[in-house]
């Protein structure tokens, strides 16, 4: 396979992140990012050292085995670990699991949220300097580290037993092939995030499925011209998310081969009904995490969210004028008496494979996202990706003075048990959710088709893979 020659900086918007997280990468960043990350493994499908994981196969383990006697003993030994994520419940897992293990130290490290963190990681990795012993690594991202085997195959640290740890959805995403490259931290099950004032002052129905969830829309939009039923000005999670709880499955990669196709029938379910509120103009032109859409939350002109279960938290802190007016209430179904849901967000921690003390990196990760570091970070508010979490009554019975003392993890527990299987991201997803508004986006802002715009998102992720030397079938 030739390698692919040095792709021209293209200029791509900043992708909106979820967690009300701002956004700081710029357009550039985020191709030579990709560019970066895809050479490097491409350039592995050609045989080169840190070839990619084939669908089916596992990666060459980085060690004969990791016993847990063998964590102990380094963690008895001690040493210092660099952590490189974002996500503020770590802190204090952090300062717990050094109070437990006194002579290990923990640098935790805010090197950027998302992408920027990405950038920066690429470059240490390539600098072969500087390069973290656990990084952060949302799952839509994990794919692209993965196959430039930039990630070290958990498998060897006997990761593979913890499959029933956690939910399908996450533990499905830590996947590449056999091979295992980041343990979940937490997870975005969708719910309906409803204003029951709203809903009872003009009388509408909590909707079951997208049909009614239209019906809402239009009735609320009538009686009140300055209320919508939900904000959307183009949003590549948003529409990921609803595509694969509809059944879509746009995305296939096997190694280096990859697919792309949004004509697939669980896509144009999505779009046929979503083309209803953007030609009915029911859908509040207001970007999410915006001091308008905060507003809108807060005044009840924006009257629902489909969104992941770590909103509550958001929606606490961010909108305080909507205590006790706000209810959860499970995702709409493409049919009645449906039970299908999707993830919206959501992290693991990964060690790069050229990390100093993955041994010492691995008993972090067994802390925070399996032992004591869960109920820490639980407790500061995450949303679990840990069946046992789930399951857990003192969980699943908190009442939310928010929701109205409100059941709310009940709800969302739910949902977590209801992710639809098979999803899978592109290993180019960073430069392809960049692009979105360059292409579906002008469906929300002009007479373009929402279905002709993600066939235009298709074509440019389709021409970006080849430039950067995939096969697309």
């Amino acid at each position: 396979m030739t390698l692919p020659a040095q792709i021209r900086p293209a200029q791509i918007r900043p992708a909106k992140i979820r967690k009300a997280v701002p956004m700081t990468m710029t357009r550039r960043r985020a191709l030579l990012l990709g560019a970066a990350l895809s050479v490097s493994l491409v350039a592995a499908g050609c045989g080169s050292p840190g070839s990619p994981v084939p669908a089916g196969e596992s990666a060459a383990p980085t060690s004969a085995g990791v016993s847990d006697a063998d964590l102990s003993k380094a963690l008895e030994a001690g040493g210092s670990i660099t952590v490189w994520a974002w996500e503020p419940t770590l802190k204090q897992v952090a300062a717990d699991f050094q109070a437990k293990y006194p002579k290990v130290k923990v640098n935790l490290v805010n090197a950027g949220t998302g992408n920027d963190q990405y950038t920066a990681l690429q470059n240490a990795i390539k600098a072969g300097s500087g390069v973290p012993d656990v990084a952060q690594v949302e799952y839509y991202a994990l794919p692209q580290f993965a196959l430039a085997k930039s990630m070290t195959d958990l498998t060897p640290f006997g990761a593979g037993k913890l499959e029933g740890t956690f939910t399908p959805g996450p533990w499905n995403s830590v996947h590449a092939g056999q091979a295992i490259y980041g343990l979940p931290m937490d997870s975005g099950p969708m719910a309906l995030f409803y204003n029951k004032e709203v809903f009872d002052k003009y009388d509408l129905k909590v909707p079951a499925t997208w049909e009614e969830y239209i019906a809402s829309a239009e009735k609320l939009h009538k009686a009140d011209p300055k209320a919508y039923i939900t904000n959307d000005v183009g949003d590549a999670g948003f529409a990921t998310s609803m595509i694969w709880q509809a059944g879509g499955k746009p995305y296939t990669v096997d190694g280096t081969t990859v697919g792309v196709n949004f004509a697939d029938p669980g896509t144009q379910k999505f779009t046929a009904a979503w083309q209803k509120l953007i030609d009915g103009k029911l859908l509040a032109p207001v970007g999410s995490w915006s001091d308008a859409w905060y507003k809108g939350l807060g005044d009840g002109t924006i009257a629902t969210l489909v969104i992941g279960a770590w909103m509550p938290a958001n929606l606490e802190s961010g909108v305080k004028a909507g205590a006790g007016k706000w209810q959860v209430a499970p995702m709409p179904q493409w049919e009645a008496g449906g039970k299908a849901t999707a993830e919206n967000g959501g992290s693991s921690l990964a060690i790069p494979e050229a990390a100093a003390a993955k041994d010492l990196a691995y008993a972090f990760l067994k802390y925070a996202n399996v032992d004591e570091g869960v109920r820490t970070r639980v407790d500061a508010g995450a949303f679990p990706a840990t069946t046992a979490q789930l399951q857990d009554s003192a969980f699943l019975d908190k009442e939310f003075p928010y929701f109205g003392g409100q059941k709310a993890n009940q709800v969302l527990a739910e949902s977590a048990a209801q992710v639809v299987g098979g999803w899978t991201y592109l290993p180019f997803q960073v430069y392809a959710n960049s692009v979105f508004n360059d292409t579906v986006g002008k469906a929300y802002t002009s007479a373009t088709p929402l279905q002709d715009g993600l066939k235009a998102w298709q074509d440019v992720s389709v021409k970006y893979g080849q430039e950067q030397g995939f096969t697309i079938k």
